[in-house]
C-alpha cells in the first residue's frame, strides 16, 4: 500500500478521533472526569504568526508553535551542537544558517540589544566561535538546546555568558 500525505494526514486524525473519545487511564465507570480541565500553560500562549509553507500544503507557525516544538523535546539530547537547527526547525524556517554566530551577523531581522525579548524570538550568545541560540519566552528567559546538556527552559538570557541581544522569530 502507497502512503501519502493525505493518507497519513487522515490515519492520524482518525487515531486523534478515537485516543480522544477513550477514557484515561485508571478512569472506573462512575469516576468523576472532567475532559474540559486545562492545564496552564502560559509560555505556549500565541503572540506572533508567521505563515510558512512545506510543500503544497501552506501551514501556520506560531511563537507559541515554536515554544511548543521546544518544549515537547525538553530534556532531548538530540540537538546538542546543533542549536540553530533546534530553532530552525522549531519555528519551520525555509532560511538556513550556517551556525547561530552567522544568524545573529546576518540580514535576516533586525538586531536589538536591549529589552526583553518577545514570545518567540531568536536569542543569541557569543559563547563559541559558533554561538548559541534559543528561542525567547517572552518573559525574560528561553528554550535552547544546551540547558544542562539538552533541550531545557532558563528563566534568564543571563544563563549563558556574553549575550548578544535578539531578532524577531519567523518562518522565513
Amino acid at each position: 500500500m502507497r502512503f501519502t500525505k493525505v493518507t497519513v494526514a487522515a490515519i492520524g486524525l482518525l487515531g486523534a478521533a478515537l485516543i480522544g473519545t477513550a477514557a484515561p487511564a485508571g478512569a472506573a465507570s462512575g469516576e468523576a472526569f472532567s475532559p474540559d480541565v486545562a492545564v496552564a500553560q502560559p509560555w505556549l500562549e500565541d503572540t506572533a504568526t508567521t505563515s510558512a509553507v512545506e510543500g503544497d500544503v501552506s501551514i501556520q507557525q506560531t511563537a507559541a508553535g515554536a515554544i511548543k516544538w521546544m518544549s515537547d523535546r525538553r530534556g532531548s539530547t538530540a540537538y546538542e551542537g546543533y542549536c540553530e537547527r533546534a530553532v530552525r526547525l522549531a519555528w519551520n524556517r525555509s532560511t538556513h544558517h550556517a551556525s547561530a554566530i552567522d544568524h545573529w551577523r546576518s540580514s535576516d531581522g533586525a538586531r536589538h540589544t536591549t529589552g526583553t525579548p518577545p514570545k518567540g524570538a531568536f536569542v543569541f550568545w557569543n559563547i563559541s566561535q559558533w554561538g548559541h541560540v534559543g528561542i525567547a519566552d517572552g518573559n525574560g528567559g528561553f528554550w535552547s538546546t544546551s540547558i544542562g546538556g539538552k533541550i531545557g527552559h532558563a528563566g534568564s538570557t543571563g544563563y549563558f555568558s556574553n549575550y548578544l541581544g535578539w531578532k524577531p522569530g519567523n518562518s522565513n
